[in-house]
């Protein structure tokens, strides 16, 4: 790599790794938030689905802006505005305050996945485009796989505000380097949007969300729930809406007419609900079943996440060679094989069935996520990266926010009625609740692997700059 690569993948790294061990930290700390302000569950959720909603909301904002304003300045923005709602979590007296900050963070934070991607696409030479995103898909993997043992265990050791305290100092000594780093001009053309359309998009996303994780907490009879998802249909008819009338549409209508792009977005999607209800309830699975400490129960996901930061950078260079779809449908495969494992060998007096399915869980997801990335960054014409890669994002984190939610919702109804698990391999005397969770995220592995059999070549077009062809 040449010195530009490296340096820039320096600051995009440490950046990606904190953003992303941010949005599932606090799941092992909660309780102990709770304790200290007295808060009922249903309010403690906000300390979740508030960063999650602001993220998913912001991700695809950001994709489209990022066509118009320099990526120095975005970045920038975002590490500050990071940092800003860290310090607030980090000294909130009272359970509001916290939520507040929490939502600050999304906003910043929100911005860091696709600014990085894009800066991968259009800054890095060609042909080191693929590990460049390999290495970004690391820093996703270990993050995610990190974020319940760094959530566990400091939280543990030093209680939770210290969580917040280190993700401030992150933000703080990254953000003269981002500034160093990034380009300060915009992209060269116009790059007009429906402003409009983008609220319709993020009111729609982000109410899906806030529904789906309300239904876990209070119901889907309560109305929070049932009149979030209402507003949700209307809002995202209302974006499709203007899609198809306004001149100048959030999101291209050309975007979804690449077969590639297309499954892409959809698959990310579902992988993104199977490996986040994954990391999110193996550690749930451990303190609760086998009764270890949120610090212990956090180790089990140490071994995924250094197999991820080994594999992913060596996953860019072999999509390059041998293609998108045979990686994908590998990856998804090994996802569907240990997520039927966690759901058959799970729940004994052992936790090493759950390091195990973990691991290959997230080692499939990897083979699934970084060729997806590239594969839809390659395919898209340079107008229209920014954009494209903000709604493969948003996709990628919504389905981080409600996966784990719907399979809430499932744990929470399955341990209310009772009875024995779906699955007739599973022998532990208790978790039956959680064998089904993991039976379902299998079924859902099958539908995205039905999706990602479906994906063709882009059809070959003229050359334009910063096309790369995907090879699925």
């Amino acid at each position: 790599m040449t010195p530009t690569s490296r340096s820039l993948l320096a600051v995009l790294m440490p950046a990606m790794l904190a953003t992303v061990i941010a949005s599932d930290m606090v799941n092992l700390v909660v309780p102990a938030i709770g304790a200290e302000f007295g808060a009922s569950e249903a309010e403690l959720a906000w300390v979740v689905t508030g960063f999650l909603l602001a993220f998913s909301v912001g991700v695809p904002f950001y994709g489209r802006v990022s066509d118009r304003v320099s990526l120095r300045r975005l970045f920038a923005f975002a590490l500050a505005t990071y940092a800003a709602g860290s310090l607030i979590c980090a000294l909130a007296p009272n359970l509001p305050v916290l939520v507040t900050g929490r939502i600050v963070m999304g906003v910043g934070g929100a911005a860091i996945p696709v600014l990085s991607i894009i800066a991968v696409t259009r800054l890095m030479p060609e042909d080191r485009r693929g590990a460049g995103i390999g290495v970004l898909s690391a820093s996703t993997g270990v993050g995610t796989a990190a974020g319940p043992a760094v959530g566990g265990g400091i939280g543990q050791l030093l209680g939770w505000p210290a969580l917040f305290w280190l993700m401030f100092a992150v933000a703080l000594a990254l953000l003269p380097a981002a500034l160093r780093v990034l380009p300060g001009e915009p992209p060269a053309g116009e790059a007009r949007f429906d402003l409009l359309g983008g609220v319709a998009l993020g009111v729609g996303a982000g109410t899906v969300l806030f529904g789906i994780t309300q239904a876990q907490v209070a119901g889907l009879a309560a109305p929070e729930s049932w009149v979030s998802l209402t507003v949700a249909v209307v809002a995202l008819a209302l974006f499709g809406w203007r899609t198809m009338r306004a001149a100048h549409p959030f999101v291209p209508p050309a975007l979804f007419g690449n077969r590639v792009y297309r499954g892409a977005v959809v698959v990310a999607f579902l992988a993104m609900v199977v490996n986040l209800g994954g990391l999110v309830f193996v550690p749930l699975l451990v303190v609760d079943v086998n009764g270890l400490t949120p610090g212990a129960g956090a180790l089990v996901m140490i071994p995924a996440g250094i197999a991820v930061a080994v594999v992913s950078p060596l996953i860019g260079r072999l999509a390059d060679r041998v293609g998108t779809r045979p990686l994908v449908l590998a990856g998804l495969g090994v996802v569907g094989v240990f997520a039927l494992f966690l759901s058959a060998f799970t729940g004994g007096p052992s936790v090493v069935p759950a390091g195990v399915g973990v691991f290959g869980l997230c080692v499939g997801f990897i083979f699934v996520l970084t060729p997806l990335i590239s594969a839809a960054a390659g395919a898209l014409p340079a107008e229209q990266v920014g954009a494209g890669l903000g709604i493969l994002q948003g996709a990628q984190f919504l389905g981080a926010g409600t996966g784990p939610a719907l399979f809430g919702v499932l744990v929470t109804a399955r341990q209310a009625s009772g009875g024995e698990a779906v699955n007739p391999l599973y022998g532990g005397r208790d978790g039956a609740a959680y064998s089904d969770v993991f039976l379902t995220m299998a079924a859902v592995t099958v539908v995205a692997l039905l999706v990602a059999a479906r994906m063709r070549p882009a059809e070959r077009t003229a050359p334009a700059p910063l096309r790369e062809r995907a090879r699925p």
